[in-house]
């Protein structure tokens, strides 16, 4: 496989363009990503008066939720926040199948920080039966877009709940730069889109096999009694300077890790996250998150020569399913699934939510 000599992008990637120089179409025209944009003086500027507006808010033990999943991002934002703004921060984790690393950080840096905790884990029969229809049923992005973008709204929706439930103003994510897409998130979700729109998947709603009961674990204001008040949604590392290599010496050097490798993406993620993987490349022949991780090279905020390496391991174990690609077997053998089972059948966008963007 072709790849771009300054991103690592294949050329098999959409829109990618590989030129006899061997760069790709974006690092022969670079333009300013919408993240960049989010760094303008207005949404800085509101970031830092948010934090020190919500220092000590009243009528609440805490001033922000923050998600944690136990990666570097996660992680180091629970020490900014507390540390270097003061705030009285309440973690929260989603509980799906995490991997004994990430629980192992997750421990070690809120003992390190004193901070507390709340874990939600959704009922294992549905989480079950959720990702199997999933992966049975993708849209045309995909397995990790249709997993991950079902997921993500049912933490979200789960952390504003939180919020709602003891007056905290604020839940403040680890979200790295590309994370969510854009058109989803530049820096917060917008106030409508917290106030008034369902972040069902309408998908799920349409295709019969979740019950009414089910499909409420998603987040509904429209379904919310009396004139409830809306926490804020942010995401600070789009707006605050963020460089991935930095982010892991950091947290290592605080002690919220025992070493640096605990802090690496590939061993903290998710293990139901190498099926996924698996499955993309085996439809698309890349590996999703190389465009992420292109794009991050290419603004200096990854490591060319790290990926340059890793890259093809992850991907040799994926498709031979060893070392870590061996949680490609497990998340099968829990979900009942064959290889011939993951099928893209749908369009894109069947599963978004019809305003489910960001501002």
């Amino acid at each position: 496989m072709k790849r771009c000599k300054t991103c690592l992008l294949p050329d098999i990637v959409p829109g990618a363009e590989i030129d006899d120089s061997g760069r790709c179409a974006y690092c022969r025209n670079p333009s300013p990503s919408p993240h960049a944009t989010a760094v303008a003086s207005k949404y800085r500027e509101d970031l830092e008066e948010t934090l020190r507006r919500a220092r000590n808010h009243p009528g609440s033990e805490y001033d922000c939720v923050v998600p944690l999943s136990g990666g570097k991002d996660s992680l180091f934002l629970l020490h900014r926040l507390k540390v270097d703004y003061g705030l009285r921060v309440l973690a929260f984790t989603c509980d799906i199948d995490l991997p004994p690393i990430a629980w192992n950080n997750i421990r070690l840096a809120l003992r390190k920080l004193d901070i507390d905790h709340v874990i939600f884990s959704p009922a294992h029969g549905f989480l079950t039966k959720l990702f199997r229809y999933l992966l049975c049923n993708q849209e045309a992005r995909g397995a990790v877009y249709t997993v991950s973008y079902v997921y993500a709204p049912l933490f979200e929706g789960a952390a504003i709940r939180l919020a709602m439930e003891r007056n905290i103003p604020l839940v403040v994510a680890g979200y790295s730069p590309g994370q969510p897409e854009p058109e989803r998130m530049l820096y917060e979700f917008t106030p409508a889109l917290i106030s008034s729109e369902d972040w069902t998947p309408p998908h799920l709603v349409e295709c019969g096999h979740f019950s009414e009961a089910e499909l409420a674990a998603f987040y509904n204001p429209l379904k919310l009694p009396g004139n409830p008040t809306f926490p804020r949604y942010l995401a600070p590392y789009h707006v605050w300077d963020y460089d991935q290599d930095e982010v892991i010496r950091k947290v290592t050097e605080l002690g919220l890790v025992r070493r640096s490798s605990h802090a690496n993406p590939i061993v903290s993620n998710y293990p139901i996250n190498w099926l996924m993987m698996f499955s993309d490349l085996k439809h698309f022949g890349y590996n999703p998150y190389v465009p992420e991780f292109s794009a991050l090279i290419r603004e200096g905020k990854a490591s060319l020569n790290y990926w340059r390496v890793m890259l093809p391991i992850v991907n040799f174990m994926i498709r031979k399913k060893i070392g870590y690609g061996r949680e490609v077997r497990r998340s099968m053998q829990w979900l009942g699934l064959r290889e011939s089972d993951l099928r893209i059948t749908l369009p894109k966008g069947a599963y978004d939510p019809p305003l489910l963007r960001g501002g």
